[in-house]
């Protein structure tokens, strides 16, 4: 229990930083300390970025599910495991989908 309540609020923290990108009014930006690229629309750009981090911290948050087996359950390989092709599968779908549809072309 210990290790699954900060989990699960990490997928809050997740999935209230979606809702703040609904919100926005400047396109918001996924890699740190990169400059952002132009935005062909702005208002659906952030909506899919908000359903991404809202998706992906509700997903992250379900990973986290074994760790409220015994201490020693090797379920807990499924958090661990899950969490990495979790964030190769949330990086993959904002370059391949959201930057490919929102990136204004040159």
């Amino acid at each position: 229990m210990a290790g699954f309540i900060p989990w699960a609020l990490l997928g809050c923290v997740f999935i209230g930083f979606g809702i703040r990108c609904f919100f926005s009014r400047k396109p918001v930006g996924f890699w740190a300390n990169s400059k952002m690229f132009e935005v062909t629309d702005v208002k659906n750009y952030n909506r899919a970025m908000g359903k991404l981090w809202c998706v992906f911290g509700f997903l992250f948050a379900l990973l986290g599910i074994p760790m409220l087996a015994d201490q020693n359950s090797p379920f807990i390989l499924l958090s661990m495991m899950g969490s990495l092709i979790w964030a190769i599968s949330f990086m993959a779908v904002y370059e391949l989908v959201i930057r490919k549809k929102y990136q204004k072309q040159q």
